[in-house]
């Protein structure tokens, strides 16, 4: 058997909102896994949702950057040891310079990324005395003009979302219930962290880990078998809602869905508004 430790139960307690006696128990029922651990747990109804975010816990800052003629726009995160140092203004800098090279460079991945801004973060730490990582980055170009993006960088500067959408006519793209749209749209994603855009997007994995969580809930109630099935069926259905964003209760008006706030702004404008992505970072998420 896997040996648990207590950094394993504070992980899980964290993640799952169980308590850490709890915690230890799905460990050692699970040899350790720690994906089993919270299934363990929700089954045994004592863990909230696995859609739920982690608590924050990195420092640093995303940031967000757009091309001059507004084709691209990308986020960048840079990680770093205090918040003093986040909220410095090199630091801030040198993260705002790392977006803009994301935009400008286009890098491939985490390593290309690393060759362009890797020795000016090193001069960074060394000036400042903390160590930094460059983090997670995304980088969207509009495929045309009919394409509008939203932006959201949370408060704290530890959540950037990157939303687009199409419309019908790009003339359109410009107005003003469009760009609020998507920028709401682009907090709904920061407050919510969907799993896809809608259902056809969900992984498939990922559904049938909830059917399973909840078949075994339901036998481990005592519910007939004859109806455990339609039980979990009920509860994937409820899943895909609450992981899908234009499924999801929107985050100014919880009884509409996000889906109808778009046909409404759609109907306003005398368009169609398809949303066909989305990039959200998280520094938290990184670690």
């Amino acid at each position: 058997m896997a040996a648990i430790t207590a950094q394993m139960v504070k992980e899980l307690r964290e993640k799952t909102g169980a308590g850490m006696m709890d915690c230890k128990k799905a460990l050692v029922a699970v040899d350790g896994d720690p994906e089993k651990a919270v299934d363990w747990l929700r089954q045994k109804g004592m863990a909230k949702a696995a859609t739920k975010s982690g608590r924050a816990t990195a420092e640093g800052l995303v940031c967000v950057a757009s091309s001059a003629d507004g084709k691209v726009t990308a986020l960048a995160s840079l990680s770093c040891e205090t918040d003093f140092v986040a909220r410095g203004e090199k630091f801030q800098e040198e993260a705002k310079n790392i977006a803009q090279l994301v935009v400008d460079k286009d890098p491939k991945d985490a390593q290309a990324l690393e060759e362009l801004a890797g020795d000016t973060v090193k001069q960074l730490i060394a000036t400042i005395g903390e160590n930094m990582k460059i983090g997670a980055f995304a980088r969207h170009a509009k495929a045309s003009e009919a394409e509008v993006v939203g932006t959201y960088i949370h408060a704290n500067g530890k959540i950037g979302v990157l939303v687009w959408a199409k419309l019908g006519d790009a003339a359109n793209a410009g107005k003003e219930p469009v760009q609020t749209l998507l920028r709401e749209l682009a907090m709904q994603v920061a407050a919510t962290n969907p799993m896809a855009v809608d259902a056809n997007g969900v992984d498939p994995k990922a559904i049938e880990r909830e059917r399973e969580v909840y078949i075994e809930k339901a036998r481990a109630e005592g519910k007939p078998e004859q109806i455990v099935t339609k039980i979990a069926e009920g509860a994937v259905q409820k899943f895909k809602k609450s992981v899908c964003l234009l499924d999801q209760p929107y985050i100014r008006e919880e009884k509409k869905p996000v889906s109808d706030v778009i046909k409404e702004t759609a109907k306003q404008i005398n368009d169609t508004i398809t949303v066909l992505g989305y990039s959200r970072i998280q520094l938290s998420a990184e670690e």
